[in-house]
């Protein structure tokens, strides 16, 4: 484990960031005394999981974000030698930052196209067939989606290109307002958690502190190349909630 940027890049020049500071609020009780990121599904904990997942596509440089019990992340890392990865850490102990002000203050970590993850989403999804996409569209970001239920969706126009965000529970939009269904050519995805993303876009986030990557590709898609990846067809698992990590062990062994 390390917290300098001369370590060498893992196969491709591809590195990723793992998003594990949250507080975990839907995971209680487990997260009343451990950071959501260490809950295990069949012995292995989500973080292991997903540096495991990593690897698969020969990412085996990693900077994990820390907040809620981030000694027990340390800690489970540095007795587990990185499940073979070599792990940064990017310490957020005084202030939770959320995925936006998370990934800025790692900026210094990544020099090339990048993948940021949530460490609470399990999928078989194929990375590199991401990437490939990602790159081949010289995107600024692509977004892994799914066609699934879900309370907000990103908005994406006929040309895969996003264009908006909706709660369907409490009619928000943004930016405000966005028609979609039959006929409009916006069509809503549900987000994955997995996104890859062009390093220029540190010197396009306007934000500061704490704030969210939605709010920041809200702020960049009327000018830049922010589009999706739909792995519909694929196991996918956010485990989020107690009763998800049972439904999680029957689909990940």
């Amino acid at each position: 484990m390390g917290n300098d940027n001369n370590s060498p890049l893992g196969v491709g020049g591809i590195r990723a960031m793992i998003l594990a500071a949250g507080l975990g609020t839907r995971l209680k009780p487990f997260t009343d005394n451990h950071p959501k990121a260490l809950a295990i599904v069949n012995g292995k904990s989500l973080l292991q999981r997903n540096i495991e997942y990593l690897q698969q596509f020969g990412i085996k440089e990693v900077i994990v974000n820390v907040h809620h019990f981030a000694d027990q992340i340390i800690n489970a890392i540095e007795i587990n030698k990185g499940w073979g990865s070599t792990i940064s850490i990017s310490d957020e102990t005084d202030a939770v930052l959320e995925t936006g002000g998370g990934l800025q203050k790692a900026a210094w970590f990544f020099n090339d196209d990048f993948v940021l993850m949530n460490v609470d989403i399990l999928t078989d999804l194929d990375l590199s067939a991401m990437i490939d996409q990602h790159k081949k569209n010289n995107a600024l970001a692509t977004l892994a989606v799914t066609e699934r239920d879900t309370s907000r969706y990103f908005l994406f126009n006929q040309q895969q290109q996003l264009c908006g965000w909706r709660n369907i529970k409490t009619g928000e939009e943004k930016p405000a307002p966005l028609s979609f269904g039959e006929g409009s050519g916006v069509r809503p995805k549900a987000f994955s958690g997995i996104h890859i993303i062009n390093p220029k876009i540190f010197s396009l986030i306007k934000q500061q502190g704490k704030f969210s990557m939605v709010d920041v590709y809200l702020s960049l898609c009327a000018d830049n190349k922010i589009q999706y990846f739909d792995h519909s067809h694929t196991k996918f698992m956010d485990v989020g909630k107690p009763e998800s990590i049972v439904q999680a062990e029957k689909m990940f062994r």
